[in-house]
């Protein structure tokens, strides 16, 4: 298997492909209810720096916060998307407001993973970053955005969201152990994001958007400065609640 840092993806043979159909029928958490106003969450999936500093700059400037989905793993390295954020760095961003969530410790793809492999990586994580000082970790998100049945149920009662990559709202009836999410990437990436935004405040729901990187040459899975600017600002001038993750979900009553 290819390593993160030459950009590995998740499984797209035919087999991946009907696992991640299968997949969400199994063990769902169904949601009990809608949130009362929408809701939107700005997330940072693996932490690049540009989005610990201009990414957050963006959010803090405006009184607001984001959820920064880590691989402690990854800390200070090289990936496909820059090099990533350091302890110093997340330690901020919580003094800051911001959320920081779990991946698995090696950005483990628990599409391809068993489900005692998939916790452990997970508690691995979770330990390095109690030593760096960020607790109240009840986020998660799959690296890739894939998941099998073992590590599905495995993290179930875990994390109060598990996070997947499939485009949607969360909304009564959503599962709670493979929530959707929209992208902030590529060329369309920002006619995407307002497409949803517009779905949501529509139907009363709440809306994850993520990215990567965030800078003015942005990787495949990044997108400008300029560009996020406009999505938070769109957010709150239609009335939206911008909150992180973890209060999203208290929010709902997780």
């Amino acid at each position: 298997m290819a390593t993160y840092a030459e950009a590995y993806s998740a499984d797209r043979s035919l087999k991946g492909k009907l696992r991640r159909r299968l997949v969400r029928l199994v063990h769902r958490r169904p949601l009990a209810r809608g949130p009362e106003r929408p809701m939107v969450s700005f997330t940072f999936d693996d932490a690049p720096l540009t989005a610990a500093v201009a990414g957050a700059a963006l959010l803090e400037t405006r009184g607001l916060a984001g959820t920064y989905y880590v691989s402690a793993g990854l800390a200070g390295t090289e990936a496909p998307m820059g090099v990533c954020a350091e302890p110093v760095d997340y330690r901020r961003l919580a003094k800051a407001g911001h959320e920081i969530a779990c991946h698995t410790y090696s950005h483990l793809d628990c599409g391809q993973a068993t489900g005692p492999g998939a916790l452990a990586d997970v508690e691995r994580n979770a330990q390095a970053m109690a030593e760096w000082g960020v607790e109240d970790r009840v986020s998660f998100a799959y690296p890739y955005g894939d998941v099998a049945g073992g590590p599905k149920q495995a993290l179930a009662r875990r994390f109060s969201t598990l996070r997947a990559l499939h485009h949607g709202l969360i909304e009564k009836g959503c599962d709670l152990n493979q929530t959707p999410a929209v992208g902030i990437e590529g060329p369309d990436g920002e006619i995407v994001a307002r497409r949803w935004l517009d779905e949501a405040k529509a139907r009363t729901a709440w809306l994850i958007l993520y990215t990567h990187d965030v800078r003015p040459d942005p990787s495949p899975w990044g997108c400008t400065p300029e560009v996020l600017a406009r999505l938070i600002d769109q957010a709150v001038a239609d009335g939206f609640e911008v909150v992180t993750v973890r209060e999203g979900a208290r929010r709902l009553g997780l």
